[in-house]
């Protein structure tokens, strides 16, 4: 059955299967960067960009600088499958990354994953993958990158070409669709655009302040022993829920140590801490 898109109302998203070498000018190494691909449901509208993996954080931001080019952000989401969003697929109730979660909600936006195995579910992107394969990667294939930043500004210029060339059978571009159907029905962004926040769920030790992070130990308040907390980890602060309800905030630390506040200590301990050579011989 042939699909009719609502303008501002979905943007398919997936990966592209071609890679660009990129060398590392000082060891000679080569790893692979990856394409991001999307496209607006009801103009064609297509953004791409390279990125280091295919990682949380990347596929993160790579949504991120994707809603910065459309202008805005629609209504429905529809990723491929990708480990880094969605842990379990599901075509009414998908299980989505917590942080992928944050982000939809950050830009008021749902998320509805394609079905496994059914490509027709996101044929707007693969037909976007396949025009970005050819029109824009097969004509870097000859040329040597050092940088994604490098890889990037070829890609973008190409895809001014790519959203400017002429339909074959409609008339107008890519651009001018967008500009006359799907960016009017875009809601608007926020203020401030997301930035990650890894989340992973923690146990708390017997010694009220045993939460980890990346070698790094943050106290929590000590009747939350034994339980389990999320844990939020931002560039510069790092906050613990219980239940939803904030109970531990620290600025985070990028090195191997322990966070711990007087106020999360028993009563006892934080006495003993107190303790010093002169209150011993004062009550000596």
């Amino acid at each position: 059955m042939r699909q009719q898109h609502k303008a501002g109302e979905k943007i398919f998203i997936d990966y592209a299967g071609a890679t660009v070498p990129i060398v590392n000018a000082h060891t000679g190494e080569i790893w692979n960067a990856q394409i991001f691909v999307a496209v607006l449901g009801a103009s064609n509208y297509t953004f791409a960009e390279a990125s280091a993996s295919q990682s949380l954080p990347d596929w993160l931001q790579s949504h991120v600088r994707m809603f910065e080019f459309f202008g805005g952000t629609s209504q429905l989401l529809i990723p491929d499958n990708l480990r880094s969003g969605v842990s379990k697929a599901c075509r009414y109730d998908p299980d989505l990354n917590p942080a992928y979660q944050q982000l939809a909600a950050h830009y008021g936006v749902a998320v509805m994953p394609a079905r496994p195995y059914k490509p027709k579910d996101k044929s707007k992107v693969e037909n976007a993958v396949l025009l970005v394969e050819r029109r824009i990667l097969m004509r870097l294939r000859h040329h040597t990158f050092f940088s994604l930043t490098e890889l990037n500004l070829c890609i973008a210029a190409l895809l001014v070409e790519l959203n400017n060339k002429p339909f074959k059978q409609l008339p107008g571009c890519r651009r001018e669709a967008c500009e006359k159907l799907d960016q009017p029905a875009l809601q608007p962004l926020p203020v401030q655009p997301y930035r990650y926040v890894a989340i992973k769920s923690v146990k708390v030790n017997i010694d009220y302040h045993h939460v980890q992070y990346e070698k790094h130990y943050y106290s929590v308040p000590h009747e939350y022993v034994g339980k389990k907390l999320e844990l939020h980890a931002g560039e510069t602060l790092v906050q613990i829920y219980f239940k939803q309800t904030l109970v531990a905030s620290h600025p985070r630390k990028y090195h191997a140590g322990t966070s711990t506040e007087a106020g999360h200590m028993p009563v006892r301990h934080s006495k003993h801490h107190k303790w010093t050579s002169r209150t011993s011989k004062a009550v000596g």
